[in-house]
């Protein structure tokens, strides 16, 4: 069983999908956000301002610093709405259009009459966003503000700036449990860079697509054709029978993880081809991967439905 992430045409593009400049609370101004970027070797990012009427709703016109090396994808941070801890929603559009009407959201606060977050993010997937669950452990999101997201593409479980920032990084376990109750997510890595602090270029998107354009990207991310990564690269993975085949860069352990508990593990020195029994996931429709170097960084895989 071959996985269509490593098996679509084309290459892959490194990419940031969740970044701030001074158009809402970033420090820097966008030229030198993208400047930044591309200059560590990144193939693209999405300018993801705060769409809130203090910015003014802004989506940043990216397209001046696009050229045969680095790209842009319009797209936007989305604020309406409460969740069930009362707090204003966080929904990541990547591949938003630039004309997208405004919710009537004037600042970080829940006001009355809002659109909710359920509805906004239907919105935007109906322009043709990819649509992210944005930090669910930063947010203290529940399991029932999650499932309400029908809209969303994916979940991000890797957030960099709240590690640094504030140590909730995560989003596996929302991810999960949305996967165990039959959801299609997948699962994406990025900075939330601000560059106020050391948030930056820690955490990303492989994404596989034919060119480096925003539109093939963007149909890439909602095909699922990436993976995430902290700095490792996965190279391939395919089932064979009951056996599972990852090749990677050089790495000292990896998972295959399940539905619950359910875990498979290998550890090693330099590891580059690893082959691991599956009869653990016999009671999961779907599994994992992550991979994990000496220095700590993993790359993980989208969600792997094979039943």
């Amino acid at each position: 069983m071959a996985i269509d992430a490593f098996t679509a045409p084309g290459r892959f593009y490194r990419g940031n999908l969740h970044t701030h400049s001074n158009l809402s609370d970033g420090v820097l101004d966008a030229g030198e956000v993208c400047r930044r970027y591309k200059a560590e070797g990144y193939d693209f990012i999405s300018m993801t301002e705060h769409f809130i009427g203090l910015f003014g709703y802004p989506i940043a016109d990216t397209k001046p610093y696009r050229d045969n090396e680095f790209t842009t994808i319009p797209g936007a941070e989305l604020h309406s709405g409460a969740m069930e801890n009362g707090e204003l929603w966080h929904i990541l559009a990547v591949g938003l259009p630039e004309d997208f009407n405004p919710p009537e959201a004037p600042h970080f606060n829940v006001v009355d009459g809002m659109e909710s977050g359920p509805a906004i993010a239907r919105r935007a997937r109906e322009a043709g966003a990819f649509v992210t669950i944005a930090h669910p452990q930063w947010s203290g999101m529940t399991l029932n503000d999650a499932r309400s997201l029908e809209a969303a593409h994916a979940v991000e479980v890797y957030n960099h700036g709240c590690a640094v920032d504030d140590g909730r990084p995560e989003g596996f376990h929302t991810a999960e449990l949305l996967l165990s109750e039959g959801r299609d997510v997948t699962l994406i890595a990025t900075d939330d860079a601000h560059f106020r602090s050391n948030d930056h270029f820690g955490g990303w998107v492989m994404v596989k697509a034919e060119a480096n354009d925003p539109d093939m990207l963007v149909e890439a991310l909602k095909a699922g054709h990436f993976y995430a990564s902290q700095g490792p690269e996965l190279h391939n993975i395919e089932i064979e029978g009951k056996r599972l085949y990852i090749t990677c860069s050089a790495v000292e352990s990896a998972f295959v993880q399940g539905h619950g508990s359910g875990v498979v593990r290998q550890h090693g020195q330099a590891m580059t081809r690893i082959e691991m029994p599956l009869a653990r996931m016999n009671e999961s429709s779907w599994f994992r991967v992550t991979i994990r170097d000496r220095a700590g960084k993993c790359a993980w895989s989208n969600p792997i439905r094979w039943k």
